[in-house]
């Protein structure tokens, strides 16, 4: 896939654990696992929203695209 999803760095940054930001977020750890790993097929606004509020950073820190060669 070309999205790149740099949750964990992001996480790792903050010092903050998947476990807390998933309870700040409202969904289960399972769900921002699948997110955290690229799995998922999408992602809704207000997740997204949500994230970037309690890691305080931008959609662009999160998401990146690469061209596949």
């Amino acid at each position: 896939m070309s999205i790149i999803v740099n949750l964990d760095v992001i996480l790792a940054k903050r010092k903050m654990k998947s476990v807390e930001l998933a309870k700040l977020i409202g969904i289960t750890e399972q769900n921002l696992s699948i997110l955290k790993t690229g799995k998922a097929r999408a992602i809704r606004i207000t997740t997204l929203d949500a994230i970037c509020k309690h890691l305080q950073c931008q959609p662009g820190d999160l998401l990146e695209y690469r061209t596949e060669e």
